[in-house]
Formats: C-alpha cells, structure tokens, sequence
C-alpha cells in the first residue's frame, strides 16, 4: 500500500457490508458542500448519515435556505429526507451560510450550484451558465490555505472541470495544491434518498495523474462506505462529464419517442400504454421511461439535451446537433398538442371558462417545478382567456405565480394573476369547472371522489388525463367525458383524438 504525500497515512474502516475499506488517498475528516439545492442536500445528508465520522457543512449564500435546512421545513420535499436530516443535523451534518469559513476547514469540497441554461449572450437558449460554477471556484481560490480536493456534482459541460482547475491554478496560494474531480449525480427528484442509498453507479472523473489517482481513490472511500465496490466506476473527468449529459439526453430521447408514437397511435386507433408495452418487453430496450403523457419536465433533461446541441454545435457536428433538438422539439409539440386538443374539445374556445389544473410539480413526489409541462399547458390556456384553477399538493402558491409570471415566458403579470387562482383543495378547485386537466401523477388524483367532482362541474363536464393514470371506463360510466393521450376512448360522446390540423 502507498501512502499519500498529501495526508502521510492510510484510513481504513468498514463498509456497510462489513468489509474493510482502505484509502490511499487523502485522509478525509471534513467535507464541504457549496450550494443547498436540490443535489447538495440530500447528497450530503446521505453522507453525513454514513460517515458519522465526517463533518459535512452545507454552506449557501442564502440566509432563508439554510434557515430552512436548520428548521423542521426543509426547502425541498423528499421522501425520507426529513427524517435523516433530523437524525444527523448538528452532529456532525451543519448548515451555513458561513461559506468561506467552511472552504477554509474542508478538505473535500462539493461544488452543487445552479447551472442554468442561459438566456443571455452568445450561446443563448442552450449552453449552460456557469457563473455560478465560476463564483464557486474563485471563492476558493480566494481563502483556500491548504490543498483540497474540489468535486463538482453540478450538471456541467464538458471540460468545466478543466475550466475550475485553470481558475483555481491561476489564483492559488503558495503551496496549495488542487485537484478537480468529476461526480455527476443521477438524482431522480422524488426518489432522490432511494437513489443515493441504492445508485445504480457512481461515476468519479480525474486527471490521470498519482495526485489525480489519490484524489479519486478518496471520494471512493467516502462512497464505499454504503456503496458496493463495483458500482464506483472511475474514469477519466471528460468521460464521466460527458455521460452525465448523454445518461440524460438519452431518458429525454425515450420519453420523446413514446409520445410521438402516442400522436401516431391516437391518428390509427393503437393504444400507446399497449405499444409501451410491447416494446419495452423487448430485452433489449426494457420498460423504463416509456410512459406515455404531456411531456417531461424537470431542471435536468431539457437542459442537459440543449446543452448537449450546443456542444455539438460547437464541435462543428450540426447532424448531430439537429438530432438532439428533435428530442426537445417533440416535448414542446407535445405539450403544445394537449393544451390544444383542451381548446378544440371545449368547442374551440375557452376564454372566460374556469379549468382545473390538477398537479403543477413536473412529477409527483416533489415541489419542484422546474419545466413543469403544467406551467406550459396553463400557459397556453391563459392565452386564451381561460380561467386556472390549480390544486398541487405540494407546490405553495408563491412558487406557482413566480413561475406564470416569469418574464421569460409571461408579459402581463397582472392578466396572469386575474386569471389563475390556487387551491389547497381538490374539490374546491374542481367546483364549477368546465374541465379537469391531469398535469402531475400523484397518487393521490387516482383515489379521489369522481362522482362528487362531476356533480358539482357543469356540463358537458371533461377531464383530460395527461399523464395515463386515471380510469377511463370509470369516469366514462359516471359521465364524464375523457379525453386522454395515446388511445382513443370507444364512446360516441369522447371527441375524435388530437389532430394535426389544430397545431397551426
């Protein structure tokens, strides 16, 4: 065994399986997170939870984050996050917005930032914004006086780690020493405590180099600690960049697929869900994401697809470039076609109707609403003069009206706040209504009181499923008209399927 230069001793203790775990690295006692988002919270809880030996300090600039992270409302809803967060906070899992002070004491430091698309400059639309990244880096740079080992966790281009290392080298101290790591998180938001407990893989990207190999071998000892040996994948830091991007653009490219032959299927009479079916039980595709609905959402996969365009653009691969933009084009007609086929099936207008909005989070088990298709799809139907009424079990009021009035996407705040409302109640929110529209699966719409819901609607009263999880023949039986995606519903009252002749 060799020991480090930088720490001059080995670390051994157990995994989770009881077997041994040996670090020819740097030994680690104190670790960093920069960001408290959505990645570096649960992440380093997750590792404050199985390195009790470590202190983790969740450091952000924002005082109301980390009040919340430091209360009993956490600023992000996670199943099972809450409970762990309790468990460890204040024994060695901190929150602060005492960046600099937690730079200067960690040997590790988890760069998990925003990294949001631009909408600015040249790259406008596609390329990922790295000023935050940046901002990480030379704060750094600025109060480092010892070595660190600096991980970014941020979904970032290819080579931004080589961008962090030239920043961090360019304004170093004088025997302080760096080296940057690749380790790109593979959350699924609802599931994010499920997927760091049991990932698939871990990817870990380093130079090539003993400090790199050292480096490396020290965030796996961090990982080896819950994670099985083999599923710590080490590699170098292009390589793991670049598969964060294509592991997403290449869910993102399922999901679009689905829905185009969902279009297909509602033109021929095929049923989408028994298509899926079909398909995914081929072996060689499988089943995952091949589910059918209004579109994807989420901070990750339309930013990571159009990231990936801008790569290719800039690689000067314009086939290539075209290829992933179909991928974001067919979610855009996708969601589109729905709000659509709601217009044309409430007699081609819906000004001054009331519509319900079931779901606002771009997937159930979360408050995140990042590209949600529901802000898209209440969009369009504002557009018209339509009347919102939105329940979401999770999302808070003010987090539905700062995303419809985004200046990005809404040039009339004040039309927006005339025509939509929220409830705290679905039946509420239903009373009075034209239509329902199922914008967010949550289990929670499959269990509800249909025949109270239809009574209190007028009449003819629909209810469009955007995401396959209702019971059509049920909500058929008590009256309703049901209008959903991928299939044609047999009843001489549900309208004809969506039709290209309205996308003009």
């Amino acid at each position: 065994m060799v020991k480090s230069p930088m720490s001059g001793s080995l670390l051994q203790s157990q995994d989770g399986f009881g077997n041994d775990i040996i670090n020819t690295g740097m030994t680690l006692s104190k670790i960093c997170c920069i960001g408290a988002g959505y990645v570096g919270g649960p992440t380093c809880t997750i590792i404050a939870d199985k390195c009790q030996d470590v202190t983790v300090t969740v450091t952000d600039l924002s005082q109301d984050r980390i009040n919340q992270w430091n209360s009993d409302n956490l600023p992000i809803y996670e199943p099972g996050l809450d409970e762990i967060v309790r468990r460890r906070r204040n024994k060695n899992l901190f929150f602060s917005t005492d960046v600099k002070k937690a730079i200067i004491e960690a040997e590790l430091i988890f760069i998990c930032v925003n990294t949001p698309t631009k909408n600015y400059g040249l790259g406008k639309g596609r390329a990922a914004d790295l000023k935050y990244v940046e901002s990480a880096a030379r704060m750094i740079a600025e109060v480092a006086n010892q070595s660190k080992i600096v991980v970014e966790k941020s979904t970032v281009p290819v080579k931004a780690a080589e961008s962090i290392s030239n920043i961090l080298k360019a304004n170093h101290r004088t025997g302080v020493q760096y080296q940057v790591l690749s380790n790109p998180e593979f959350l699924a938001e609802g599931t994010a405590v499920s997927d760091l407990l049991h990932p698939d893989r871990v990817l870990i990207g380093g130079d090539q180099t003993s400090e790199g190999r050292e480096a490396v071998e020290s965030l796996c000892w961090i990982y080896q600690h819950w994670v099985p040996k083999e599923k710590i994948i080490t590699m170098n830091t292009w390589s793991s960049e670049l598969s964060k991007l294509a592991a997403n653009a290449f869910l993102a490219q399922r999901i679009s697929s689905i829905n185009a032959m969902s279009a297909i299927c509602e033109m021929t009479g095929a049923d989408v869900t028994e298509v899926a079916h079909a398909v995914g039980t081929d072996t060689r595709i499988g089943n995952k994401f091949l589910k059918a609905s209004v579109g994807f959402g989420g901070s990750c996969f339309q930013k990571d697809v159009l990231n990936m365009v801008y790569l290719c653009e800039c690689l000067n691969l314009p086939e290539v470039a075209d290829y992933w933009q179909q991928v974001i084009n067919i979610n855009e007609y996708q969601k589109r076609r729905f709000a659509n086929r709601i217009i044309e099936c409430l007699f081609n207008t819906v000004t001054n109707k009331k519509i319900a909005i079931f779901g606002f989070s771009f997937k159930k088990d979360t408050g995140d609403t990042r590209e949600s298709a529901a802000i898209y799809v209440c969009k369009y139907l504002m557009d018209e003069g339509a009347n919102i009424r939105i329940y979401d079990p999770k999302v808070t009021e003010k987090k539905v009206f700062s995303e419809l009035t985004n200046p990005l996407l809404c040039e009339d705040p004040d039309r927006v706040k005339e025509l939509a409302t929220t409830y705290r109640d679905p039946y509420e929110a239903a009373d009075g209504t034209h239509a329902l529209v199922i914008c967010t699966e949550w289990d929670q719409f499959t269990t509800l009181d249909y025949s109270r819901i239809y009574e209190k609607m007028l009449k003819p009263a629909f209810i469009f499923d955007g995401r396959l999880i209702l019971d059509h023949e049920g909500l058929m039986k008590i009256g309703f008209q049901v209008v959903t995606i991928g299939k044609k519903l047999h009843r001489s009252n549900v309208h004809r399927p969506f039709s290209t002749a309205s996308q003009s």
